[in-house]
């Protein structure tokens, strides 16, 4: 299969293209970023573009999966009308190029809160698009609603202080579903879900059997130690 992914230089989309390129269901992983990557591999292609400019790069959106792991925060973006475009227009207008050119998949990262009817900005945001790339015409459109990520070095202060407390509480039994979720796990189960046929909503508890999932046959995909073997 031949896999696109838009945010590769994100946390996330870092850890799932290192994944991808691994994987030996992917003959090729072609990522679009607006910055080089220090990443090289046979199998990668990486397209600098210019998401304002969708004439530029629209036509060679194809392949046969698109993951959409781009986004930003409103500190990063410095405006809510600058957040709305990374998180909305850019991610919109790359999905329907998709769509229009014949991708078959679709893997976006939503959030837990999504919710198009929300007061707040950020579900509402969230939620309005996914109710515009559920419109698309995609064979099959998975939407991944996370919990809070863990990110690696991360220098997002509330998100430090988020998975000291939640990876803290979630000990306690009743709350093992508030357990914060490694970049590198939800990559896992974006890969999974394709693999599994999923399509819809996905939420944290499926994302966590996903990740665990692509694990075990990480551990079953592995040669066997002979050397002692007679």
């Amino acid at each position: 299969m031949k896999a696109l992914v838009i945010g590769a230089t994100g946390a996330t989309g870092r850890a799932l293209t290192e994944q991808l390129l691994t994987d030996p269901d992917y003959d090729s992983v072609h990522v679009f970023v607006r910055k080089d990557m220090d990443i090289c591999h046979d199998k990668l292609t990486v397209h600098l573009i210019d998401f304002d400019q969708p004439e530029t790069w629209a036509e060679a959106v194809k392949g046969d999966v698109l993951y959409s792991c781009l986004g930003t925060t409103l500190k990063q973006a410095g405006s809510k009308d600058r957040q709305w475009q990374v998180d909305y227009e850019y991610q919109l207008a790359f999905a329907e190029a998709a769509a229009i050119n014949g991708v078959p998949y679709y893997v976006l990262i939503s959030a837990e809160n999504a919710d198009a009817n929300s007061w707040l900005f950020y579900p509402r945001l969230k939620g309005t698009l996914e109710r515009a790339v559920s419109n698309l015409s995609f064979e099959r459109c998975v939407i991944v609603r996370p919990p809070l990520l863990k990110r690696p070095n991360t220098d997002r202060v509330a998100e430090k202080i988020g998975e000291t407390v939640l990876g803290t509480i979630s000990q306690i039994k009743p709350f093992g579903s508030l357990k914060p979720m490694p970049v590198a796990d939800l990559a896992r189960a974006m890969r999974q879900a394709i693999k599994q046929d999923k399509s819809g909503i996905i939420a944290k508890e499926m994302l966590w059997q996903l990740s665990a999932l692509d694990r075990q046959n990480d551990q079953i995909s592995k040669p066997k130690n002979t050397e002692n073997m007679i």
